[in-house]
């Protein structure tokens, strides 16, 4: 009797021990480090970049963000495109800037890619807006703002008219190469994250400067190839989140993932993570 009882006594032990673990191994698994899977410029490996074609694929993809490149029209409309010419992705040519809203749309921004695309469309930060609001994030880029005088005032229109100035789920985000729009659109949108872009030239970047970053800004956004372990934690101590760009190569992501990144900005979100979202 007495050894039945150690028995059953050792099982109940053991049960314990084992219920503890398992609770244990899923709290870890719960507070796993989750990866933002930002598709640039939609998922530009796939379909035309900074085209609706290209968004909807990211959506599909089961991306987090899609990234977007805002310019201006010559008649002051919120254009997606990347380049400051028309000349590498539509079938027109010239600077952005001198083509009326109306010009632009008559242009093909898909052949370029591929037959399938033909007739793509230039659109707006607007119609981008209003299509994919609450579908999934969105990663606003300022291109070249220095060219266009008050794009950071439309953008910040474009948004409060929607009441997406407020978000309460980061789903808005804006970022910049050029610092002072940033520090600008903190001015006009205190309440949207806000990021700034580093290039190649910002690899010995100094406490110092992250730290002033650190004053307006939540994301430092380098070119993946400045980041090494020491700046990501330096990086990380002053509380900004990283989301490098651009990664083409399943390397690179793997690469970035192990360095402990926030998010990634990729032309192949299937590179961050593959996860096909059901299609309807």
């Amino acid at each position: 009797m007495k050894r039945m009882f150690l028995i059953f006594v050792m099982v109940l032990v053991m049960m314990a021990m084992y219920t503890v673990s398992t609770s244990a191994a899923s709290n870890s698994m719960g507070k796993r480090h989750h990866v933002e899977n930002i598709a640039h410029r939609g998922a530009s490996g796939h379909a035309p970049e900074n085209t609706m074609a290209a968004f909807h694929k990211a959506f599909w993809m089961k991306a987090d963000y899609i990234e977007v490149d805002v310019q201006m029209s010559k008649d002051g409309e919120l254009v997606i495109i990347h380049d400051t010419t028309l000349d590498r992705t539509t079938d027109g040519s010239g600077l952005v800037s001198e083509h009326t809203l109306e010009e632009m749309k008559q242009l093909d921004a898909g052949s370029w890619f591929s037959n399938e695309y033909a007739g793509e469309k230039i659109p707006t930060l607007e119609e981008v807006l209003d299509e994919f609001r609450g579908k999934i994030g969105i990663l606003i880029e300022l291109k070249s703002p220095e060219l266009y005088p008050g794009i950071e005032e439309k953008v910040a229109e474009a948004l409060k008219d929607r009441n997406m100035d407020k978000p309460r789920n980061n789903k808005i985000i804006i970022q910049s190469f050029n610092h002072d729009s940033v520090i600008k659109t903190k001015s006009l949108l205190p309440r949207i994250p806000l990021g700034v872009l580093a290039g190649m030239s910002w690899q010995d970047v100094t406490d110092e400067e992250l730290e002033e970053f650190a004053t307006y800004a939540d994301y430092f956004n380098p070119n993946q190839n400045i980041l090494n372990p020491e700046l990501v934690e330096r990086i990380h101590d002053k509380k900004l989140k990283i989301w490098p760009y651009t990664v083409r190569e399943q390397e690179q992501a793997d690469r970035l993932l192990k360095l402990g990144v926030d998010g990634i900005i990729t032309d192949f979100p299937e590179y961050v993570y593959h996860h096909p979202r059901p299609r309807r």
